[in-house]
């Protein structure tokens, strides 16, 4: 099971794998808080596409079709997502505010549809 959560909210031991999948780290947050089982800054859009958006909800299908462009030649970091959603929960954390545009709703998307 794939879940999203921002990483502001309070780590719970229902999150399961808690895997950073923003390319900056969010700001005030210390890494003993965030509880991190990793960090995949890989698998966030590029600086370019990460700006262009901006959290716009206006852009946000041009959004998923560009990041899904760039997610394509990474199936290694993929595969291994998937394999883990297969033994248990994976929670991708987020910065942003938006809860329902941002990248690791995007990728929870692609990572389900593939």
């Amino acid at each position: 099971m794939i879940r999203t959560k921002r990483i502001y909210a309070e780590p719970s031991k229902d999150d399961g794998a808690r895997i950073l999948v923003d390319r900056l780290w969010p700001r005030g947050i210390s890494k003993e808080r965030a509880l991190l089982d990793r960090w995949e800054k890989d698998l966030a859009p590029g600086d370019e596409l990460r700006r262009w958006f901006g959290h716009d909800p206006a852009k946000w299908e041009e959004f998923l079709r560009r990041y899904r462009a760039e997610l394509e030649g990474k199936e290694e970091e993929l595969a291994r997502l998937r394999r883990e959603a297969g033994e248990g929960t994976v929670t991708l954390l987020y910065a942003a505010r938006d809860e329902e545009h941002n990248n690791a709703v995007a990728l929870k998307r692609y990572i389900e549809g593939k």
